[in-house]
């Protein structure tokens, strides 16, 4: 049946003598995007034979990103075979925006020669390739890792929440914030949650917690086609009910070990219920990864000119690489009414709500840092996270604390500083 360009192809297994198919891949609902009629007559016959349960939807033609996005949501699809041979331009552009209309697609890129660089796909957001002539073999392997990656390719069933720490600059307290946060969801209800630091060069949740492993994200990220249960289980560190995956010792180990980060925060989606990422900074392609994937992404700065000036530029950073600006929280942390910009001009300034304050709580979060715990529920920066993460969790729809919302006398001084991105 023929509608629009698009084919709906219903896949029979035919009486091949081939591999077994793949175990637990019944929850597999597949695109192939191919203008190219011999691709797609190669290919359907070994999906059939790995996926015999799976329904495939056939694209003769690139489709605009609307279509796109509809043919998606009309057909549940968690993986996409996608040819970049018949026309490389629009068929690498479709692979980022298949991530922007569902961050869990598979993106399996298919090609014909080996004159593109696999590297620079993985970077992009591909998940696996495969190398025309297709062969049965080559076909099993590559669904076969995506199986164990995605047991059932489960994707789009899977409820867990990732949240992106992110700091504005250096020194603006994020990494605590996230490390605090990453146990308040556990108090809300949450089982199974994971703190992960994918700081490659500053990583700093090992000294919060006092923790240390011979293992870290980088590790993790190395080992992406085998991540299993047993694997991760060795890479992350237990902590008082929250899993740690901490970064690498040594910084010279995360400059050379950064890639692509999907496989590991996919994989992270598949384990636990509410994942908290910690990362080291706005820019740079492993970090826009981060921003891309993830949920929901607090921005954290203070209210001093210079953390401000930088929060703007990263808003701007994060617009022109198409990251979501509608998932992007500002949080305010050490916030003091005595020192630096009022609520109102932050947000005058940033032409963006604040989404939470912290205020200064210096004595508790220095008591704690140097004992190594979390910082104390009843003081006011425990206070205060525990209603950001729950107006994040839903429980409370309350706006943030109206701390600094009187003006002050700075008057125009920040119209000189700060310019509309």
């Amino acid at each position: 049946m023929k509608k629009f360009g698009f084919t709906q192809t219903s896949v029979s297994n035919e009486n091949m003598r081939q591999p077994e198919p793949i175990k637990r891949a019944g929850g597999w609902r597949a695109l192939l995007i191919s203008p190219s009629r011999s691709m797609r007559a190669e290919l359907l016959p070994l999906v059939a034979q790995q996926l015999p349960l799976a329904p495939v939807f056939e694209l003769e033609s690139y489709p605009s990103r609307a279509a796109l996005a509809e043919t998606v949501a009309d057909q549940a699809a968690n993986l996409c075979f996608l040819d970049v041979t018949s026309d490389p331009e629009r068929g690498l552009s479709l692979i980022a925006d298949l991530l922007d209309v569902d961050r869990s697609m598979q993106v399996v890129v298919l090609m014909s020669g080996k004159d593109l660089d696999l590297l620079h796909l993985l970077r992009m957001g591909a998940s696996e390739f495969l190398l025309s002539p297709f062969s049965p073999d080559q076909v099993q392997a590559t669904l076969g890792r995506l199986a164990k990656l995605n047991p059932g390719g489960a994707g789009r069933v899977n409820q867990s929440k990732v949240y992106c720490v992110m700091p504005a600059k250096g020194a603006c307290g994020a990494s605590t914030v996230a490390c605090n946060l990453a146990y308040q969801w556990k108090r809300i209800g949450s089982k199974r949650n994971l703190l992960a630091d994918l700081d490659p060069l500053t990583g700093s949740q090992g000294f919060l917690l006092k923790l240390k492993s011979n293992y870290s994200f980088v590790d993790a990220v190395s080992q992406t086609i085998s991540l299993d249960a047993d694997v991760w289980h060795a890479l992350v560190t237990p902590n008082n009910g929250v899993d740690v995956l901490l970064s690498p010792e040594n910084p010279v180990d995360g400059l050379h070990g950064t890639q692509d980060a999907t496989t590991l925060v996919e994989f992270s989606r598949q384990s636990y219920d509410t994942i908290t990422l910690d990362a080291g900074g706005a820019y740079g392609e492993w970090n826009l990864t981060l921003a891309r994937l993830c949920d929901e992404l607090l921005l954290v700065a203070t209210n001093e000119l210079p953390a401000l000036q930088a929060a703007q530029r990263v808003m701007a950073y994060l617009d022109r690489n198409r990251v979501d600006r509608s998932k992007i929280r500002l949080v305010v942390n050490r916030y003091s009414r005595d020192v630096g910009l009022s609520r109102e001009m932050i947000e005058t300034a940033l032409h963006s709500e604040i989404y939470h304050v912290i205020p200064s709580d210096y004595d508790a979060v220095q008591k704690s840092l140097i004992e190594g715990r979390l910082i104390p529920a009843n003081s006011a920066f425990g206070k205060s996270l525990s209603a950001m993460a729950d107006r994040l969790a839903g429980l409370e729809d309350s706006p943030a604390s109206a701390n600094g919302r009187k003006g002050d006398g700075f008057g125009g001084l920040f119209s000189k500083l700060f310019r509309r991105s």
